[in-house]
């Protein structure tokens, strides 16, 4: 691969490096995007979507500063990594605020259980690593190469950097604290996969010598960055394995469930509408008229079919929802979606 030219990697700096002012260009247009794009995504996850919120990627900026990180860097400039690091938390603190404030005006009753723009974004595993590590490699790649610059839009659609943190304020306004926590890290795990990426191919195109040659500062550049870089990588990979293996276990115990669930259900001539499992615990949504199948058959059934380590969560028509915890013969009646 040939190395860029001077031209290259001060055009590069005028792309990424955004400006201290509040009032300069390249400053009033990062925030006013991510203020439009943080509104759109928000709303297109409680609407539920999908088209709202690719709108909403295309329009983020949060790419700039996070790629801008991995530029100052490869420079070993410390004023522009510390204000590029500042601008990612300070925007994506700034798009969590902004998905509580429209939480709060919503208030879905039943807490974005059914929403599947949440559902998406809150059980992040190994494979979300490795597609944000190929797609953060071709931004860095379109950022350098100006004839493929094309590909941008299509970067910006498949790194998901704001609705992850517009359903991080949405679930916080609801008190689903942990999902919340997972769709963070699904962001953390895009944003350290574009900085690890965009580190190597700006380090593979030699923008420390054309950066030399344009004027830039340049600092030393030690080993340790890249080391630091890669065990940030690994870090995010510890929880996403996790992860990884707790929706193959959720998997197979929903697949395992819903026989039991639909032996159950005819008995009444009730029909199973969904069959799902979330972090050990067995959800089940059921549609019929009354008089209703009784939950703790089911629970008892579930026992007898090896389930007995699991909780039981039961969704019967008009509402009502049954709780029956795991080692136990009894359920309880809640009026409210389990968080």
């Amino acid at each position: 691969m040939a190395p860029v030219d001077a031209t290259a990697a001060r055009r590069m700096a005028d792309a990424l490096f955004i400006e201290r002012s509040w009032r300069s260009p390249s400053s009033s247009r990062f925030w006013v995007l991510l203020a439009l794009a943080s509104v759109i995504a928000s709303a297109g996850v409680v609407g539920d979507s999908t088209a709202t919120v690719i709108g909403a990627m295309i329009v983020a900026p949060l790419m700039t500063p996070i790629l801008g990180s991995a530029l100052s860097l490869v420079l070993a400039d410390r004023e522009h990594l510390l204000r590029s690091a500042l601008l990612v938390l300070g925007g994506a603190l700034t798009v969590v605020v902004i998905g509580m404030a429209l939480g709060w005006i919503v208030s879905p009753p039943d807490a974005f259980a059914s929403n599947g723009q949440v559902s998406s974004r809150i059980s992040p595993r190994l494979i979300d690593l490795l597609a944000a590590l190929a797609t953060g490699t071709v931004g860095a790649f379109a950022l350098v190469r100006t004839d493929v610059s094309d590909t941008l839009p299509g970067v910006a659609i498949a790194i998901s950097l704001v609705p992850p943190l517009a359903v991080t304020g949405l679930l916080i306004t609801v008190h689903r604290y942990h999902d919340a926590g997972e769709s963070a890290l699904l962001f953390a795990t895009n944003v350290a996969a574009i900085v690890a990426t965009g580190t190597v191919v700006f380090l593979c195109y030699g923008v420390r010598d054309a950066a030399r040659a344009a004027g830039m500062r340049v600092g030393r550049f030690h080993g340790r960055t890249l080391a630091a870089v890669g065990a940030v990588v690994l870090l995010v990979a510890v929880p996403l394995t996790t992860g990884t293996i707790s929706v193959a276990r959720d998997r197979a115990l929903a697949v395992q469930a819903r026989p039991v669930a639909e032996r159950w259900a005819s008995a009444g001539n009730w029909q199973i509408a969904s069959v799902e499992a979330r972090d050990g615990v067995v959800v089940i949504g059921v549609l019929g008229l009354p008089p209703q199948p009784a939950p703790t058959a089911l629970r008892v059934a579930l026992d007898r079919n090896g389930m007995r380590d699991a909780d039981l969560e039961l969704h019967l028509v008009g509402g009502r929802t049954h709780w029956c915890p795991a080692d136990t013969t009894t359920c309880t009646v809640r009026e409210a979606t389990r968080d």
